[in-house]
């Protein structure tokens, strides 16, 4: 019999980062010729995001560094490595390993170029496009079904955790963000949902919590906070049933986007031209961009949103989108 190819995919984070390699796993598992074993390796807290994809054989985790799981890279007895991460790590991973390996054009001066011109000098192009070129010379392509999330059944939720009033047709908001230039301004926030008719949800981690509370505070019984109280797989679950999804440019805009939800994303400091925007989102879903000429002001949304000018957002056209 004919052994297996064996692959092991890196990337190491973040949320949306790792959700946007879903369509490459795929078509990795499905269109090589004869049996294919695909492993992944991540970062530990992110590994909740790959276990129960059903394309995977193992995830591999680290906290830190790669030298965790050397032995265990070295004995993998893969045939290629796939790096859709492209830094230090990924190529320790790739020297532990030994094997043929693929890896992603991070498009950098590209990105450099438009951050500094606000012109696209060079192609940038979007990072899932990027990563099947990536591994192009080993015959798969896309299949155009989209990003894979699977949320495991002991993990779905009861729309009953929520007050009665939510319990039909609510609208769920990501309010999170990984720099502040990706986060909506608190007031602003505030004024969004009281614009909005439906019931809102708002969705994020621990540390998003406070901010929720001051948005129930201002809002009032309209508004629930689900920040911090529900793991990722469970805010996951409360994306599914949303009628819609109203997201900053963050990991849950993905999962929302993976789940078939319509998706309104809201860009501040960073464009979708910097290569993240939903792919393949369904009907319904929306981009809708500050209007700042300074945009994008960084490549991670880190720097040049201190005046204001990218949060200058028309919160009336996201409330009407909201509401269609």
């Amino acid at each position: 019999m004919s052994q297996p190819t064996r692959i092991l995919i890196v990337r190491f984070s973040s949320i949306g980062d790792i959700v946007l390699t879903s369509p490459v796993i795929r078509a990795l598992k499905t269109q090589l010729e004869g049996e294919v074993q695909i492993d992944f390796i991540t970062k530990r807290k992110f590994a909740t995001l790959l276990e129960y994809n059903p394309y995977l054989n193992e995830v591999i985790t680290i906290d830190e560094k790669v030298s965790e799981v050397h032995d265990q890279l070295r004995d993998g007895m893969y045939d290629y490595v796939i790096d859709l991460h492209n830094n230090i790590r990924s190529r320790q991973v790739k020297k532990a390993c030994r094997a043929l390996s693929f890896t992603l054009d991070k498009r950098n001066i590209a990105k450099w170029l438009y951050v500094r011109t606000k012109r696209e000098l060079q192609p940038i192009g979007h990072v899932v496009t990027r990563s099947f070129d990536s591994v192009s010379s080993l015959g798969v392509q896309d299949d155009g079904k989209g990003l894979d999330y699977v949320i495991p059944p002991q993990q779905e939720v009861s729309l009953n955790v929520l007050p009665a009033h939510f319990q039909n047709n609510y609208i769920a908001y990501a309010i999170g963000g990984q720099m502040m230039g990706k986060i909506l301004p608190l007031q602003q926030m505030i004024d969004l949902c009281t614009r909005i008719s439906k019931p809102i949800v708002l969705l994020g981690s621990v540390e998003d919590r406070a901010r929720g509370d001051q948005v129930v505070k201002a809002c009032g019984n309209s508004v629930f906070n689900a920040c911090g109280a529900f793991s990722l797989n469970q805010s996951a679950s409360l994306i599914q049933q949303a009628h819609k999804v109203i997201s900053h440019d963050t990991g849950l805009m993905h999962i929302a986007t993976a789940l078939g939800r319509p998706v309104i994303s809201l860009w501040f400091a960073t464009t979708p031209a910097l290569g993240f925007s939903p792919w393949q989102a369904v009907a319904g879903s929306r981009m809708i961009e500050a209007d700042c000429p300074k945009r994008p002001t960084s490549k991670l949304g880190n720097r040049g949103y201190e005046d204001g000018c990218v949060f200058n957002i028309d919160l009336a056209s996201v409330a009407r989108v909201a509401a269609e």
